[in-house]
């Protein structure tokens, strides 16, 4: 046998392993930063990541170069549904997320993509998508100040908590705006490294969960249990991010010059997305969904072999079950959270914004500003609506509405020249 093959072949694995545990790298800030701000486990959400891009890998027969992990749109309803139904409830309604996602790809199977474009225009997922963002806004400013999430105690003293999430938002804003190669690609993960460091001199961290977890342990994984109105609440979300999917499809498509719409296939991809945020929720982690953010490290290294997130995969479910991980990471103080949500929160908003201006359309044509009203007004209001045990309310009842009043309106008879 000739061992110069064998030593070739042993490297190109180890390059792609390192360049897969490049991709996770880049992801691992906003992986993270999801279940610490809802409370759910960072190991779990690694694990889930990880199966969920291996699942996705499956369903589209390895030729997609994209990494799944926490999806950003599900904050809202996540923070919520854990205060309210708890986790395992909650679970249950994210897991009807991702079979709505297999619906829609089922439908857009037989009808073609445009069905989605019908049912869910960009004035409808502009204004649901700038509800997560804004009914998020308390929460990080709470967080921010040193408070709890509600406000309801103080954690932190506020100048100390002002010290250091200014200092996270500081640094993740220098590397957003003045950041170069790989360092552009992971501003969040920069500024909770800034924030965690300065808030060690304050007193602020505590490493005793991190002595005392051992090396290897299980993550601790949490069942879905049926909960009709944690389905109800949080199945609307999914409207946003199935529409989304269809930018991160072109956008990856772009970037290696292949036509993943047609091959694959569109459904595929969604079918791959709704399955893998299925699976999370039956382990109890956050919904998954494409990384912008991997694929821009896709474009910055060249490296368009899909097999390369396989190995981001297999890392990151091997970083799972190293307990000292998840003790580290949620020994991060909420002042640091804080500084990146301020952030966060007005950029999921201003991307709802810009889904309406991209469309072009007359935001004060009367049957646009009736929809695009009361999304906004139901969502940030909380208003909720109940017929005996069944109950929909906030982002759930918002974007059920913008569906409806989309389809039942009439719309503008365009003038025959």
């Amino acid at each position: 046998m000739d061992t110069q093959s064998i030593d070739s072949d042993y490297n190109f694995r180890l390059k792609d392993i390192i360049l897969g545990a490049q991709m996770l790298f880049v992801a691992l800030g906003a992986l993270v930063l999801v279940p610490l701000l809802t409370g759910l486990n960072p190991n779990v959400a690694l694990f889930t990541a990880g199966a969920g891009t291996l699942l996705f890998q499956i369903v589209t027969k390895g030729k997609v170069p994209i990494f799944l992990a926490s999806s950003f749109a599900f904050i809202a309803p996540i923070i919520y549904g854990v205060q309210t139904w708890g986790i395992a409830g909650t679970m249950c309604g994210l897991l009807a997320a991702g079979l709505f996602y297999v619906l829609l790809s089922i439908l857009i199977y037989f009808q073609g993509g445009e069905v989605l474009h019908t049912i869910l225009p960009p004035i409808v997922t502009g204004p649901v998508i700038m509800v997560i963002g804004l009914i998020l806004a308390p929460v990080a400013v709470f967080m921010a100040t040193g408070m709890t999430g509600n406000g309801s105690l103080e954690l932190v003293p506020r100048n100390t908590a002002l010290i250091v999430s200014a200092t996270s938002l500081g640094v993740t804003l220098a590397v957003t705006l003045l950041g170069r190669g790989m360092f552009k690609l992971i501003p969040i993960l920069c500024g909770i490294i800034a924030g965690y460091l300065i808030s060690i001199p304050f007193g602020l961290v505590d490493f005793t969960p991190v002595k005392e977890a051992s090396w290897f342990a299980m993550p601790s994984f949490t069942y879905p249990e049926w909960n009709l109105e944690a389905i109800l609440f949080i199945v609307p979300v999914a409207i946003a991010p199935a529409i989304e999917h269809f930018g991160d499809i072109l956008a990856i498509g772009s970037v290696t010059n292949k036509d993943y719409i047609k091959n694959p296939g569109i459904h595929r991809t969604m079918l791959g997305d709704g399955l893998a945020t299925s699976l999370a929720a039956l382990f109890g982690g956050p919904p998954n969904t494409t990384y912008s953010e991997v694929t821009g490290a896709v474009t910055l290294t060249k490296t368009f072999n899909p097999a390369i997130m396989t190995w981001a995969a297999i890392v990151a479910i091997a970083l799972a079950f190293i307990g000292k991980v998840g003790a580290m990471l949620q020994t991060i103080p909420s002042p640091v959270m804080g500084g990146i949500m301020l952030l966060l929160f007005g950029a999921i908003t201003v991307v709802g914004l810009n889904t309406l201006v991209r469309a072009q359309d007359d935001l004060t044509e009367p049957r646009n500003l009736v929809i695009i009203s009361l999304i906004m007004v139901l969502g940030i209001g909380g208003m909720s609506f109940s017929a005996g045990a069944f109950t929909v309310k906030g982002i759930g009842l918002a974007g059920i509405s913008g569906v409806l009043l989309n389809l039942l309106l009439p719309r503008k008879k365009k003038k025959q020249s």
